[in-house]
């Protein structure tokens, strides 16, 4: 029997199953021709990687495809995690949802009905026919290297989960993988601190027993920016974003939804505003606020021509960043001391520590 956790992909996971019982079949030829008979039994759990602690109602969805997948891509039994276990000890609710969502999919659903209801698809049977390719290819590396216990000793096999798990850390963190409520389209004014236990929404750390090798590293994706949100709600102040929008309509809503988004991840408070008629009625309005931020939401076209009156007006009295990046005017706003852009192809994560250190750096607050 096998236990194997059951991701979001929904397409991918009905695959992958349907992938392992033909992988199954094929490993036994390969090592007794007669033992074909052998039946697998494989028990499913819904992923705790993609769970997340902010907008939890959420991991209700998630928890829903999750067991889809497995159902549909052949499981024989399924665990369905409550969807606040992953930072408090489950209440009744959550465990009463958990268990309806299996009985939802095989009362209402009927998917127990149906042998192989993702049959004929031509769509899922490429998907199980690339998995069946590249796992058989994986397990006969892992078979040169001396077979699976040799090549964790080695570190082969962290090598692999590593490059798998940077390259998921830097989507996330580029929001090329999106976590709903988390990295994208977060409610900023949300708090979870005082009902979080910690040790729950922590990753899993090694025993202190002897390891023949570097242990994996288990976690999960949301709790990078769950730190960061977390540190903002330790401060006294959550700091503030205002958005300084000015200019043509379209480019200036679309900036100040863009930038609303980006700080949200990190719990900022936003302050929006209509747009402003001129550019000292939005200095104005800085002044009376007194943010900890100033993003400049306007078009390409029109940061020429305002960007110097506001730096001079404001750069010792806040923190100025400009939403986008005009590549032929970058070097001139550098020059007057704008030295932050937030774009498309920033660093989400990253960028938002920087932002939360500059907040309480004493440098920040002298000034």
């Amino acid at each position: 029997s096998f236990n194997l956790g059951v991701g979001s992909n929904y397409f991918m996971e009905i695959a992958k199953y349907r992938a392992i019982r033909y992988l199954w079949t094929k490993l036994l030829e390969a090592f007794d021709e007669k033992s074909t008979d052998v039946p697998l039994y494989i028990h499913s759990i819904t992923s705790n990687w993609n769970k997340t602690a902010y907008d939890p109602y959420v991991n209700i969805l998630r928890n829903t495809t999750e067991a889809m997948s497995a159902v549909i891509g052949g499981s024989d039994s399924i665990t369905v995690r409550p969807f606040d276990a992953i930072y408090k000890s489950p209440d009744a609710f959550s465990l009463h949802i958990a268990r309806n969502i299996q009985l939802i999919l095989k009362e209402e659903s009927h998917l127990d009905k149906v042998i192989d209801p993702a049959g004929g698809s031509y769509y899922i049977e490429s998907l199980t026919q690339s998995f069946i390719n590249e796992g058989w290819k994986m397990f006969m590396q892992i078979e040169e290297w001396g077979g699976y216990v040799e090549a964790f000793k080695q570190g082969k096999i962290q090598e692999m989960i590593e490059a798998t798990q940077q390259k998921r850390d830097m989507n996330l963190a580029m929001r090329q993988e999106i976590l709903l409520g988390t990295n994208q389209y977060p409610n900023s004014s949300e708090t979870i601190s005082n009902h979080v236990v910690p040790c729950l929404m922590a990753g899993l750390m090694p025993s202190g027993k002897p390891v023949v090798n570097k242990p994996i590293r288990i976690y999960r994706g949301a709790q990078a920016f769950e730190e960061l949100r977390l540190a903002t709600e330790q401060l006294k102040k959550r700091p503030t974003v205002f958005l300084f929008t000015i200019g043509n309509i379209a480019m200036r809503k679309a900036r100040a939804n863009f930038s609303s988004n980006f700080f949200g991840c990190a719990g900022f408070e936003i302050i929006d505003n209509n747009g402003f008629s001129s550019v000292q009625e939005g200095i104005n309005e800085v002044k009376r606020v007194k943010p900890e931020f100033v993003v400049l939401c306007s078009s390409d076209e029109e940061y020429p021509e305002i960007v110097q009156d506001i730096m001079n007006a404001l750069k010792n009295d806040t923190i100025i960043i400009l939403a986008g990046y005009p590549k032929e005017h970058i070097e001139e706003f550098k020059s007057l001391g704008l030295k932050y852009f937030i774009h498309i192809k920033s660093n989400v994560l990253e960028t938002l520590k920087e932002f939360q250190s500059l907040v309480t750096s004493s440098h920040f607050i002298n000034n």
